[in-house]
């Protein structure tokens, strides 16, 4: 059911629109700029960005996000776009999109889980950083040599003023009224000045015209063979894998913001129809946008309703309103991304740093930095295959074993600990079969056998002691072990009575 009546009726129609309404303000400079990014016409940026947000805002699984035009998809494209031409680009929108359709009907976007929280606060710090610095462009003008120079003199001062300008207004208004979002004023505020005083200052029309008509459907001029299936393929691939890992992770963070939790697998499927569309209707694809997806909750949307407001919202600016949402000026909408900067970074980071521990900490240091110098895919990569690591080391050093010797002379091992691939190398040091009396007994009762490796090394120790014809009693082993040990002969007896049950990953 994508609409819930009573809940319909419970929301805020009036926040919920202004809120669309400043989201589709700040949407038209971003999907412009993302298009040039990915060496496309500006409009098709813009149809991504209104597809791709009214699709996944009526059918996704959180509502109050908002998607559209990426800059993480953008620099993936362009080397397609420039090889290949844009047709090829559209033809890999359209098979990104079934497969993430493929992720989300088998389930895994729950595998976002597997995120540790290190990773997600590297991520949100990173991603905060990438949106002010994108920021500093609108600080550049053309030279009349053809390069690209930083602002002086007047034109700095204007744009410098501008910024502080909206920032001030959207970080105080709240406090004296929330009658209208504040993103929404500064921006009507502010290009009420410019407008009215005609100051000199960069616009969005300064970045391209965005009048357009509706986009058209457009089926893809690429041969349907196997050899175009080899070209895009591979950038479908990364494409998918980009796009679902910010739209997972910024469905998470909106989670907890707004306390609520949404549907992961739900939000795969949309995403994937809402970009075979987009592919078929001339626009580049898109994702969760962080930072619009700020904009947006923290003016106060947290239903469907500004998602599409925002969407038919930036259609209309295409269509009627191009001639005035061109004369914005970008020092307006440069102060309201550094104030999304600025909300969107985890300052509770530094308070935690000397808390936590040391490998959380080089986790998030680690994700914020590649998050900056690379991309967003990579960073999440590299920071859950790091958190892997420390957690395999971790559990590798806690494997023991207390030693004793019985009434009867019978040595016992009891082992504490995950047995895994980790530490199975500590397990072996733990005996001692040239010492050992002729009898000896292992208990795992506190120990927990893990993968096929662990089992291994328990084959591996029965040997060692059948070898010196000294007879070992394993004890507290699951019957799935037991069937794995292929190598227990003679000299072994296996005692599981009362064993717990459990599975072991077998190869």
């Amino acid at each position: 059911m994508i609409f819930d009546i009573a809940q319909f009726k419970k929301i805020n129609h009036k926040t919920e629109i202004l809120s669309g309404l400043t989201v589709a303000l700040a949407l038209v400079p971003e999907a412009v700029a993302f298009a040039l990014i990915a060496n496309v016409p500006p409009l098709v940026g813009l149809y991504a960005a209104f597809m791709v947000c009214l699709i996944t805002s009526v059918f996704g699984g959180r509502p109050g996000m908002i998607s559209g035009a990426t800059g993480a998809l953008a620099v993936v494209m362009v080397s397609l776009v420039k090889t290949h031409g844009i047709d090829y680009l559209f033809a890999a929108v359209v098979l990104m999109g079934i497969i993430q359709i493929i992720v989300g009907i088998l389930k895994l976007g729950k595998f976002i889980r597997l995120v540790p929280q290190p990773v997600i606060y590297g991520f949100v710090n990173g991603l905060a950083i990438v949106i002010g610095m994108a920021q500093l462009e609108q600080f550049k003008q053309r030279a009349t040599d053809g390069n690209l120079e930083w602002l002086s003199g007047s034109p700095l001062f204007i744009m410098l003023t501008l910024v502080a300008a909206t920032m001030l207004i959207i970080h105080y208004l709240p406090k004296m009224t929330k009658a209208i979002p504040s993103s929404l004023a500064a921006l009507l505020l502010i290009s009420g000045v410019v407008i009215f005083f005609g100051l000199d200052t960069k616009t969005v029309g300064d970045l391209a015209s965005i009048k357009g008509g509706l986009p058209q459907f457009y089926f893809p001029q690429v041969p349907l063979n196997l050899e175009t299936l080899k070209i895009v393929f591979p950038y479908s691939l990364i494409l998918a894998g980009i796009g679902l890992i910010e739209s997972l992770l910024t469905l998470t963070l909106v989670d907890e913001i707004t306390e609520t939790k949404g549907r992961g697998n739900k939000e795969c499927i949309a995403q994937g129809s809402a970009n075979i569309v987009t592919g078929f209707f001339g626009g580049m694809g898109g994702c969760a946008m962080i930072g619009q997806s700020i904009i947006n909750v923290s003016s106060g949307g947290r239903s469907r309703l500004s998602g599409i407001v925002a969407a038919t919202g930036l259609i209309s600016f295409i269509l009627f309103g191009s001639e005035l949402i061109e004369k914005v000026p970008m020092g307006a909408l440069v102060g309201l991304m550094f104030m999304v900067s600025i909300g969107t970074f985890e300052w509770g980071t530094f308070r935690i740093m000397n808390k936590i521990p040391k490998s959380d900490a080089l986790i998030i240091i680690a994700v914020t930095g590649l998050t900056v110098i690379f991309d967003l895919a990579i960073a999440v990569a590299a920071g859950v295959i790091i958190a892997a690591l420390v957690f395999a080391w971790d559990n590798a050093i806690r494997i023991r074993a207390r030693k004793f010797l019985d009434k009867n002379g019978v040595k016992n091992y009891e082992i504490f600990g995950p047995l895994f691939f980790g530490s199975i190398s500590s397990f072996h040091e733990k005996f001692d079969p040239q010492n050992d009396p002729k009898d000896i007994i292992v208990d795992f009762k506190e120990s927990r056998i893990v993968d096929h490796s662990a089992i291994e090394a328990v084959n591996q120790l029965t040997e060692r002691y059948s070898k010196l014809n000294k007879r070992i009693c394993l004890k507290h082993l699951s019957p799935d072990c037991v069937k794995l040990l292929g190598k227990a002969g003679s000299m072994v007896e296996v005692n599981y009575y009362e064993d717990p049950e459990y599975i072991v990953v077998e190869k």
